[in-house]
């Protein structure tokens, strides 16, 4: 009899949770166009004026996340000068990816690289948050040439001691992972969104609206989900991997951090890294938490600026 109830149980899950994907498809559609890559597709969001001068700006989103939350408002206001490209990162969002493997930085670095060119832009500077510091970094050091600069927000760069939410550990394994995926977690993750979120945001308010602003919910998908706990699972291994090379990156950095983060330690991450790359800019602000782009998108805009600026007066020299 218990069987019978908890198959019956698992059977009423899984229908909601395919009612739900629908749902939450239709009331968060992709936004932009879809580049083929590697097996997969990337989504990308194309904005601001295609002839603006200097090189466009490349935004890559973190964890647990989509391009809305670099586009609100930080890449909307960059658009207003610069052209803008919003990115979700392959499994996120629209884009989607062709193996577990794509969950490296290394891999996805790659995979944007190669839409990249497909895009026609030589090279850009990224902005990349939290999850993508490692991305970023590795972008630096496989594909420097299409790195004109990179500004980095409150990045993950080095190992940290202890490991990733249990939750993801359950999800990122096989046969039980997907049997949570595809039953319990949109049903229960619908209620638990915005309380996550606004933990990310801490000191700092969440925005009013963020949730459905930023089309958070698509992350309660099962293959969104799943692709989210591989990211984080995998990731500490990664940056162990990467870190040591650190020093062989050469393009412009800026790092910009807030001494209140509690979910991607400043001293463990952003230091050691400015530390290790030569020429790189630490900027940590204080009382400002994991958030950069919401909680100061006028400093990061203005460090974007600003290294656009050194850029040309370098450009202006050389030609001389």
């Amino acid at each position: 009899m218990l069987t019978i109830l908890v198959v019956t149980a698992l059977a009423v899950l899984a229908l909601v949770t395919q009612l739900g994907i629908l749902i939450l498809q239709r009331s968060y559609p992709a936004q932009g166009r879809m580049v083929a890559v590697g097996g997969a597709t990337l989504h990308v969001v194309d904005i601001g004026p295609r002839e603006a001068p200097g090189p466009p700006i490349v935004m890559l989103h973190g964890a647990s996340s989509n391009l809305e939350v670099m586009r609100r408002p930080l890449g909307d206001q960059l658009a207003a000068q610069h052209r803008v490209i919003l990115i979700d990162r392959p499994g996120h969002g629209w884009s989607t990816r062709a193996s577990r493997a794509d969950s490296t930085p290394a891999v996805q670095a790659r995979m944007i690289d190669e839409a990249l060119t497909k895009l026609g832009v030589d090279s850009a500077i990224f902005v990349v948050h939290s999850w993508s510091g490692a991305l970023g970094a590795r972008l630096a050091l496989d594909y420097g040439a299409r790195v004109a600069g990179l500004v980095m927000l409150a990045p993950v760069t080095h190992p940290w001691r202890g490991g990733v939410g249990w939750y993801n550990k359950a999800v990122a394994r096989p046969v039980i992972g997907p049997l949570l995926a595809y039953t319990i977690t949109l049903p229960l993750g619908y209620f638990l969104a915005a309380p996550g979120a606004r933990g990310v945001f801490l000191p700092q308010a969440m925005p009013d609206g963020f949730v459905a602003d930023s089309a958070t919910p698509l992350l309660l998908r099962p293959r969104e989900f799943l692709a989210n706990a591989h990211d984080l699972v995998t990731l500490k291994a990664d940056v162990a991997g990467q870190a040591p090379r650190y020093g062989e990156i050469r393009v412009p950095v800026t790092v910009i951090s807030g001494d209140a983060d509690k979910t991607v330690s400043t001293a463990i991450h952003s230091r050691p890294f400015v530390a290790a790359v030569p020429g790189a800019r630490l900027i940590v602000l204080p009382g400002v938490g994991h958030m950069i782009q919401h909680a100061a998108p006028d400093v990061v805009a203005a460090e974007i600026e600003a290294m656009i600026g050194r850029m040309s007066t370098h450009a202006a020299a050389a030609a001389r």
